[in-house]
Formats: C-alpha cells, sequence, structure tokens
C-alpha cells in the first residue's frame, strides 16, 4: 500500500468521526495557538520597550546627584566642566518644575525645564520654527521660552506662537520657538513641556544647582569607559560620599532587559508547550481506542495481503494528519488573537517567523511520537486474534 492510500484512508477515519477528531485536535490547537499568542506578546512588548529605551539614546548616561551633607547639586560651571572628561562629547544638564501658565482667559499647568544649548543635539530635540536657547540667554537670565506642541495647540490653535508672550507663575516670557512633535516615550509626553534657559530657570524655580545630567558619549563602544571616568570625577568632588548620585545608562538597561525578556519568552513558551504535550497525549490516547475499535478491520487488512509496515503506515499518517492539522488551525488562531491584541489593546504582538515554524513542527513532532505507540500495537496484531474479536 502506497502512501497515497494511506492519507485517503486517514482522512476518511477523521471525517467519519469528525466530534472525536476534533476534540483530539482540541489540545494541539490551544497548545500551538497559546505558544504563539504568549511568545509574540512577549516579543512585542519588550521590542516596544527596546525602542523607547533607544530612543533614550544608548550614547547617553544620564547623572542624578543626590549629594550629601553641604553638597546636594553641581553648579552650572561645574557641570560644563565635565566637556573636559575623555570620552564625552556633550553634555546638557536640565533643571525641572511644573508652572501655571497662562495666556490670555487660558491657563493650565505644565512641566518646566531648565536647559543649555547642549540639549537639542543631545536629546536630539530641535525646533519647528524659530531659534532654540542661545547661551546669551543663561548668561544674562533671559526670559525666553520653547513650547511644545501640545502647549501652543492649548494656548494658540492653529496660530504661530513664535513672538508671542505667555505668563508662567505670573512673570511674562517671550516664545522664541516651536519645539517639533515628538511624542511620547518612556520618560512621557514630549510635547507638553515648555524649555527655558536653565540660569533663568534655577531662579525661576527656587532650585539651587543642578542635580540631572545629561552626558553623550563620543560612541556608543566607549560608554562603559566614560561611565568609569565619570564615576571618579564625581567620587572626588563628593568625597567617595555613599550614594551621593546614580547614573544610569540605557545601554545597560536594555542589555538586563533582554536577558529577562528572553528567559521570560522561554518560560511562557515552555508553559504553553505543556499543552502540546497534554494534547499529544490525546492524540495517543484516542489513536489507541481506534485500534480497539478497528481490531478486526485490521485482522481483514492483514488477512488479504496488508503487511505489518502498512498498517503501521496508516496509523501514523492518521496521527501525524491530527496533529498537523490541529497545527495549522492553532496558527490561524493565534495569528488572529495576536491582531485583535495589538488592535484592541496597549500590548503589541510581534509574530515571528521562527515561533510560528517552531510550534507547527513541534506539533507534528508531538503526533508522530505519541502516535507511534498505538500504530505499533496495530500493526502487531496477529490476524487470527484480530479476526475473532468482535
Amino acid at each position: 500500500m502506497n502512501i497515497y492510500q494511506s492519507i485517503k484512508m486517514a482522512v476518511k477515519s477523521i471525517i467519519g468521526n469528525k466530534v472525536r477528531s476534533f476534540l483530539t485536535m482540541l489540545g494541539i490547537i490551544i497548545g500551538v495557538s497559546s505558544v504563539i499568542i504568549l511568545v509574540s506578546v512577549g516579543q512585542g512588548t519588550t521590542s516596544t520597550i527596546t525602542d523607547q529605551l533607544e530612543g533614550l539614546g544608548t550614547d547617553l548616561l544620564t547623572v542624578s546627584i543626590m549629594g550629601r551633607g553641604a553638597t546636594t547639586s553641581l553648579t552650572y560651571e561645574e557641570v560644563q566642566s565635565l566637556n573636559d572628561i575623555e570620552g564625552v562629547k556633550a553634555v546638557s544638564p536640565v533643571v525641572s518644575g511644573s508652572a501655571t501658565v497662562k495666556k490670555g482667559t487660558t491657563n493650565d499647568s505644565y512641566s518646566i525645564e531648565g536647559i543649555s544649548p547642549s540639549y537639542e543635539d543631545v536629546q536630539d530635540f530641535h525646533v519647528q520654527d524659530g531659534r532654540y536657547i542661545l547661551d546669551i540667554d543663561n548668561e544674562y537670565r533671559m526670559k525666553v521660552a520653547l513650547i511644545g506642541t501640545e502647549v501652543a495647540s492649548d494656548f494658540f490653535g492653529a496660530d504661530n506662537p513664535v513672538g508671542e508672550t505667555i505668563q508662567l507663575n505670573g512673570s511674562s516670557f517671550k516664545i522664541v520657538g516651536l519645539l517639533e512633535s515628538k511624542g511620547s516615550g518612556i520618560t512621557g509626553s514630549n510635547d507638553d513641556k515648555i524649555l527655558i534657559p536653565i540660569t533663568t530657570a534655577e531662579r525661576f524655580l527656587q532650585s539651587r544647582g543642578i542635580r540631572s545630567i545629561t552626558v553623550q558619549a563620543d560612541s556608543t563602544e566607549v560608554v562603559e569607559d566614560t561611565q568609569t571616568r565619570l564615576e571618579a570625577w564625581l567620587d572626588e568632588k563628593f568625597l567617595q560620599a555613599e550614594n551621593a548620585y546614580s547614573i544610569f545608562s540605557a545601554q545597560e538597561m536594555m542589555d538586563t532587559l533582554g536577558s529577562i525578556t528572553g528567559m521570560l519568552s522561554a518560560a511562557l513558551g515552555g508553559i504553553a508547550g505543556i499543552s502540546l504535550l497534554v494534547g499529544g497525549i490525546g492524540i495517543m490516547n484516542i489513536m489507541l481506542v481506534s485500534v480497539s475499535e478497528r481490531t478486526r478491520e485490521i485482522g481483514v487488512r492483514k488477512a488479504i495481503g496488508a503487511k505489518k509496515r502498512d498498517i503501521l503506515m496508516q496509523f501514523m499518517v492518521e496521527s501525524t494528519a491530527l496533529s498537523g492539522l490541529g497545527g495549522l488551525i492553532g496558527i490561524g488562531i493565534g495569528y488572529g488573537t495576536c491582531a485583535l491584541i495589538t488592535h484592541y489593546t496597549s500590548l503589541t504582538a510581534s509574530v515571528g517567523t521562527f515561533i510560528v515554524v517552531f510550534s507547527f513542527a513541534f506539533s507534528l513532532f508531538i503526533g508522530i511520537v505519541f502516535g507511534m505507540i498505538p500504530a505499533n500495537k496495530a500493526a502487531k496484531l496477529r490476524p487470527i486474534y484480530a479476526l475473532r474479536t468482535d
């Protein structure tokens, strides 16, 4: 008997017992779809977080100053001296706070950041109209401001805000630039902030000294060495006081995240894979029942010349067909569910070709392995015994 006849008989048997065949495949369907969904959600979430971290810049180091004793911050001049450290390309200090913004009868509260001119290149945050903060603005503590697109929309609608004046906590600031729209990042929205000169911000926000600094390294490759030199400088400044500062590296976070999410994806895939094993056991169980029910049929076939390998092939093809069909249905459900998750929730499900191929191949493997026992049992039946069975 050739493979075509075996497939034909397997299909006939599956169609002849539709409900039982579907219930047999159910474990495989759930297993394959679960593997695809869980791993895809894990990979999609990892990709989203990684993109946000990359948006912070893998060549950037964020320094937060807590300080100890009398020294709890750095001066603007001290921060600028960090440019002399080997490996440092640029330094962008920031003083943060909030203020009530008013224009006419409209008022609301927005975040305020005091910045230096280097902020534009270090944070890759440019203006779409007007000019940026200049050194002279910091030198003379000018009351000028850059506003985000959301702030501009709230107070000026579709009009160009450059050249207009707004009130920040009652003080008049001239808008000299409209920032480009940058959307939301890992730290929140970038379009609802107002940027002013850092020296002006220290006095305006009553925040003496600088506690937040972004350091840009010459390249991603020298970030680690630059961080070491930066730590040495800060240790000397704060007399090696414990917890006087912290340095955040986006690259370190990405490496840690990759390791954690890799293990998490493997764990989720393993948990879902258990469903495939359960499905395989279900196939074996049903096939054993099928062998018992068709004992007389097997005896008749052997009596008229069917060989052991013919019987073996028939039942192996049937179990493989059940697992393969279940795998295909599971892939369809997995793709559909991932699309729904991405469309209707904040999660992102990224379906990879590898996980689809792997889950389908594993489902076929399960069908072959767990179909082998009942197939062997059927193939080893003695014709005389099988024919005497009712």
